[in-house]
């Protein structure tokens, strides 16, 4: 697949929303133009944070969201997590290899559930996880930050490890989207999409976009997410 055909998707980080009106606020951010909505979980095990689990997935379902829901589990153990999910009516399911004690068996209780799977990827953890699954991962989700907290600056030597996990895919011939997650910019995004990213999370340069009294204050910042994408096609 190359950049001039590559369809390209925001997903805003709902970790940076304000939590007292969520569904407001994902109703908003879909309104503008943003395409799923990510899920930033962590248990204050894996990672050191605690954030949310899938009885908020469930909420939004019920208050009528209907976009693709990325629930990217940084948790440990995963496994049990992943059945609630799916319960819970997330669409994408990610996790860290580092997170599971059998990688397979995970991916394969994601698909077997009927989402999609994918694994995700730290800084400093290596691609070769990738080496005998290809065929079970529907996303490859790359941390250009190192995972825990909202509002870090991206780590320039993703971009190395974006170009390579793009030549893996495009060697593979597999259906497979690519995301990155941390410090994604109006100012760097299509540099990220350059080097092979085709979904973008994005939380603080989203949800602290404006003036919070303003409903269509996320149209700004999609749009010019969407006009510095552009520029990759031609």
């Amino acid at each position: 697949m190359t950049d001039a055909t590559r369809d390209f998707l925001i997903a805003p980080s709902i970790l940076s929303a304000d939590f007292a009106r969520l569904g407001e606020e994902v109703d908003n951010v879909l309104a503008s133009g943003a395409d799923i909505v990510h899920f930033d979980v962590m248990d204050n095990h894996y990672v050191p944070n605690l954030t949310i689990g899938p009885m908020v997935c469930e909420a939004l379902r019920k208050h009528g969201v209907t976009a693709p829901i990325d629930a990217h589990l940084m948790v440990r153990p995963v496994d049990r997590l992943i059945g609630d999910f799916i319960e819970a009516g997330a669409s994408y399911i990610t996790f860290h290899p580092e997170a599971s004690d059998h990688v397979d068996r995970s991916l394969q209780l994601i698909r077997d559930g009927g989402c999609k799977a994918g694994l995700v990827f730290n800084p400093a953890t290596p691609l070769a996880y990738l080496d005998h699954v290809m065929d079970k991962v529907d996303m490859i989700l790359l941390m250009s930050v190192n995972p825990g907290f909202g509002g870090q600056a991206f780590i320039p030597g993703t971009l190395d490890k974006l170009r390579e996990a793009r030549r893996r895919i495009d060697a593979s011939g597999l259906d497979i989207r690519l995301e990155i997650d941390g410090g994604v910019k109006v100012d760097n995004i299509a540099e990220i999409a350059q080097a092979g990213a085709d979904t973008f999370v994005a939380g603080s340069a989203v949800f602290k976009a404006g003036s919070e009294a303003d409903p269509h204050r996320y149209d700004s910042v999609i749009r010019e997410f969407r006009e510095q994408l552009a520029v990759i096609r031609r």
